[in-house]
């Protein structure tokens, strides 16, 4: 999600992929997704499908700032609900031979819905360093990461720091 979405990322900006189809297909590769289980298409991916793909992304974003409502309208306008399908079946949460900008959205909206459900939505976050707009899913023990990383964690606190001493 983060790269099909976020134009800027531990205090640079980011260019989304140019080739958004190849980077999803790299990614569902690198996951080891299998075709028609889960979200993963049982055709390929086309270019249409992606940009799909990119503007699903953007409209889970404000889910991890706790935005009940737009993942609300997300679960409906991508018909999330829950059915088993293929061979062995699985548990998704779109009908089979949904496109898969719908399949993918229902079954992300419905795992950040449940996340929330059952108490965890403090575990979705936003980074908090200036300049980064990615989100991740807190799985600190006490649910206190506040960056997405390491790198945006010694930023801030190289510039609080730095405030410090001018202070």
């Amino acid at each position: 999600m983060n790269e099909l979405h976020v134009t800027r990322a531990r205090g640079r900006p980011v260019t989304p992929p140019a080739d958004r189809r190849a980077a999803l297909e790299e990614a569902i590769a690198r996951e080891d997704w299998t075709p028609g289980q889960g979200w993963t298409p049982d055709r390929a991916l086309t270019d249409a499908d992606a940009d799909r793909l990119a503007e699903v992304a953007a409209e889970l974003h404000p889910a991890f700032a706790g935005d009940v409502t737009a993942l609300n309208q997300a679960l409906v306008r991508h018909a999330a609900v829950p059915n088993l399908h293929g061979d062995p079946p699985v548990l998704a949460f779109h009908t089979p031979g949904a496109e898969p900008a719908d399949a993918w959205a229902a079954d992300a909206a419905t795992a950040l819905a449940m996340v929330i459900g059952v108490g965890q939505g403090r575990r979705l976050r936003s980074c908090e360093a200036e300049g980064c707009e990615l989100v991740f899913f807190d799985v600190t023990r006490n649910a206190s990461r506040r960056f997405c990383g390491l790198p945006c964690q010694n930023r801030a606190k190289a510039s609080a720091y730095r405030a410090r001493r001018r202070a």
